[in-house]
């Protein structure tokens, strides 16, 4: 009896690890669904761990968890221990904030905050103590690939911490000092002492032009504060030669490329030797760790040429690891719907994806009644700007709030003030079934399932998943539950969590929903319908998606497939038959939605 069981108790048995690491990394990046963490704001596995090792008040350490810009403890321990809990909400992938360690804290006397967020990095080779150690990096990394789960890192080249200073003074906050009034061979503007002679600047990559660059002093005169000469990792960043040192953006013309990032020490990317030295820093996490992709923060800030070196390194970096599906997209900022914006990207720089924030601008003005849908059928237009065409769109990550603009419920809520709970509910269950079925792969906020709202963006949308001590934080009800982030929020009950991972099992087991052709059917361009036509990839077979972003139920005929003889409900009520060849009668509810598969 015990050997005839065996065969079956095998197959009910989870994958080995080994296994579940190989399915993980031979799976496309379009069949993810990613979850976004800030490791700071989700879960404390290690209280000792708070003060990152330092001494001192919050000034020193960085530590503070109830002032909503410093540390408030959050970390990968805390991380590993919720696996279970991202996992249940059918997330397939984990991106979450920079853990490289940061300044503890920067800023102007009486206006400090911490880097709790990541993105002020001093050493790119080790993890910040706030958040743990490599090894515990490593034992993450290994936990979520046991289950199949990917890792995104999320990495800069634009820029380090604040740690350059200028010597000329910033009465004028250190306005931006172009090439034309400060070029690189006179120091101190165009009537200035010589410097740098035989420079070519940028238009000259090779090396040896480079070489000749040797005064930083062109613009501004940077200096380094006692006691941060070699605070940098590795050892080469600590030069300011290897900076602009042109004073801060204004994020218009030149200054978008040179300018500092709100004072941040912005890096001369154009350098072979900054090129060479960002591919050897994260090769190694991607040699030493397995990772399995990278975000790229503040991508359009950089010269093109710089990705068009580091992308393909890192593609055979990762390939010589045995990771061949290493996913890579880019942050470019565009709040409206203009694919091109995005896709230029893609041609210009060879970013292989970017966030798609034109899904979320139309996501946020549909579900929150402020325009129809029509911005969709625009969006899925410019699928095929992007370098790859349509296919290559299927791996670009949609979303519908961050951490830099805010949550998606926020601008629900914003846009709809007299709407109550249940109706807020449905809007958000809307924008989400949008994001789990149409083209694109899902990427979830973390909080977003637990019905956050935040009340603004930047620091104002990173609440704690733990119980908070955010004043600001806690006075906010959350949507759909009791629940205020003064108590910890990881209730797999919620009925946004049980949405999503509902959706996720659907697009798990829909291979149209996963790599299918988008063909759009109707919009509107008031509050309304959409709809659209996805295609199994290897079948042909024809899937139906129809939202209603309307606060009234409707009825419509949609255009089909004439093969599509018969249907089945995957959500929502499909009719078994059309209403005749090459048409689908759909009635839906007021923000509701329908996934129809056509018979086989």
């Amino acid at each position: 009896m015990i050997r005839r069981l065996a065969p079956l108790a095998l197959l009910l048995a989870p994958l080995p690890a080994v296994a579940q690491v190989e399915e993980a990394r031979a799976r496309p990046a379009s069949d993810d669904v990613i979850y976004f963490v800030l490791p700071d704001r989700f879960e404390n596995g290690d209280p000792k761990n708070d003060l990152g090792g330092l001494k001192g008040d919050r000034l020193k350490t960085g530590y503070d968890p109830a002032a909503k810009g410093f540390f408030h403890g959050g970390d990968l321990a805390g991380l590993t221990k919720r696996l279970d809990y991202i996992q249940g909400l059918g997330a397939t992938a984990i991106w979450f904030a920079p853990i490289f360690k940061n300044k503890p804290v920067q800023g102007p006397k009486g206006d400090e905050s911490a880097g709790y967020h990541g993105y002020w990095v001093t050493d790119f080779t080790q993890v910040d103590p706030h958040f743990g150690t490599n090894a515990e990096f490593k034992a993450f990394v290994d936990a979520a690939h046991q289950r199949g789960m990917k890792v995104y890192m999320d990495i800069i080249a634009n820029h380090t911490a604040d740690v350059i200073r200028y010597s000329e003074g910033g009465a004028d906050g250190y306005s931006y000092r172009g090439l034309a009034d400060y070029p690189y061979s006179r120091a101190g503007g165009v009537t200035g002492k010589p410097v740098n002679p035989g420079f070519a600047g940028d238009h000259d990559p090779s090396p040896e032009n480079w070489a000749k660059l040797t005064d930083p002093s062109f613009a501004y005169t940077p200096v380094v504060p006692k006691g941060e000469e070699r605070v940098k990792v590795p050892a080469w960043l600590n030069d300011p030669i290897y900076y602009h040192n042109r004073g801060n953006s204004d994020w218009v013309g030149e200054s978008a490329l040179y300018g500092d990032f709100a004072g941040l020490d912005d890096l001369a990317t154009e350098n072979p030797e900054v090129v060479q030295g960002f591919i050897d820093i994260y090769g190694r996490w991607i040699d030493e760790f397995g990772i399995d992709g990278f975000r790229i923060d503040t991508a359009k800030h950089v010269n093109p040429e710089f990705w068009q070196a580091f992308v393909p390194a890192m593609q055979a970096r990762a390939k010589a690891r045995g990771i061949p599906n290493f996913h890579i997209f880019g942050e470019v900022y565009v709040d409206a719907v203009d694919p091109g914006a995005l896709a230029w990207h893609t041609h210009a720089a060879g970013l292989p994806a970017v966030l798609d924030f034109g899904f979320a601008r139309a996501a946020i003005d549909a579900v929150s009644g402020t325009k129809g849908t029509d911005q969709f059928a625009r969006l899925f237009d410019g699928d095929l700007l992007y370098k790859g065409g349509a296919k290559a769109a299927l791996d670009l990550p949609t979303f519908l709030g961050n951490h830099d603009m805010g949550r998606f419920a926020m601008f629900v809520k914003q846009a709809n003030s007299d709407a109550n709970e249940a109706e807020l509910l449905q809007r958000l269950m809307l924008g989400h079934s949008l994001m789990l079925t149409l083209r694109g792969v899902p990427t979830i906020y973390y909080g977003d399932e637990q019905g956050f709202v935040s009340d603004g963006n930047d620091q104002l949308a990173r609440e704690d998943m733990f119980a908070s001590k955010v004043a600001v934080y806690n006075d906010n009800d959350l949507i759909g539950s009791d629940a205020t982030t003064a108590s910890a929020n990881f209730d797999t009950a919620h009925p946004l969590y049980r949405h999503i991972a509902a959706l996720a099992e659907i697009r798990r087991k829909t291979p149209a929903l996963l790599r299918g052709a988008t063909k759009v059917r109707a919009f509107s361009e008031k509050p309304g319908l959409l709809a659209v036509s996805r295609f199994d990839p290897d079948s042909g077979r024809e899937l139906v998606l129809a939202f209603n972003t309307s606060a009234v139920p409707l009825s419509a005929n949609i255009a089909t497939d004439m093969k599509s003889a018969g249907f089945t409900a995957l959500l929502g009520d499909c009719p078994a038959a059309p209403a005749a060849p090459g048409s689908l009668h759909l009635s839906l509810p007021a923000f509701g939605t329908a996934i129809c598969q056509a018979s086989e």
